[in-house]
């Protein structure tokens, strides 16, 4: 076969090759590539999905498995606390906490106090004694007070009181609570929730924790240690 010749018959399979790629896919063809498609797009995400869980799992808080660490109120707070009558007293307190494997930090924080008979509380507070999925594993009430977390229940706002209305005050959403922590007015799902509390050798002592927001349930998320 001449050279012309053997290039007219590689142009011809050429067309061939290029008339099949022109010709219409069956509803086989089109089914086939389509179920091919949604399975690689599905174990993609399977396997994006495994590798996710251990690392997201690695970040999140341990829960309640944290025991937390006593922080001292100073002699100053300590004593305001024992002063009180019927306001909540602001307690500040250095609050040391461990980010992974960063060094141990130390922070301002503060908490609110109040000086209570633990009958009157128990009455007061039922989200906490009675309601399901509302008990503590700590005493609310220690040495006649409750600690109260200064995180609004709802969304974790701050929360503060309010002298003149007589009452803590939610400036984000309107959260409003009685002295003894009782929800009486906005959105949040419960009462303020209590703190640790405990004497040691003279003073005394808070844990700071993390609860869950905008659920009814007191779920702890984390204790700071």
């Amino acid at each position: 076969m001449s050279n012309h010749g053997a290039a007219d018959a590689s142009e011809g399979v050429q067309r061939e090759i290029l008339s099949a790629y022109d010709q219409p896919e069956t509803s086989e063809e089109v089914s086939r590539r389509t179920f091919m498609a949604n399975a690689t797009m599905t174990i993609s995400g399977i396997i994006g999905v495994v590798l996710a869980v251990p690392i997201v799992g690695s970040l999140l808080p341990t829960g309640t498995s944290g025991k937390g660490t006593w922080s001292p109120l100073t002699k100053t707070e300590a004593d305001a606390l024992n002063e009180a009558t019927s306001k909540p007293v602001k307690l500040t307190f250095t609050l040391k906490y461990k980010d992974g494997y960063l060094p141990t930090t130390e922070a301002d924080e503060y908490v609110w106090g109040i000086k209570i008979d633990p009958a009157k509380f128990q009455a007061a507070r039922p989200d906490i004694y009675k309601v399901a999925g509302g008990n503590t594993t700590y005493p609310a009430v220690n040495l006649g007070f409750v600690i109260f977390s200064p995180i609004c229940p709802h969304l974790g706002c701050r929360f503060n009181w309010s002298a003149s209305a007589n009452k803590f005050l939610c400036p984000c959403h309107g959260s409003q609570y009685n002295f003894d922590g009782t929800h009486v007015a906005g959105p949040a799902p419960r009462g303020l929730d209590p703190l640790p509390l405990r004497e040691q050798s003279g003073a005394a002592d808070v844990t700071w924790i993390q609860y869950q927001p905008n659920t009814p349930a007191r779920i702890v998320v984390s204790y700071q240690a």
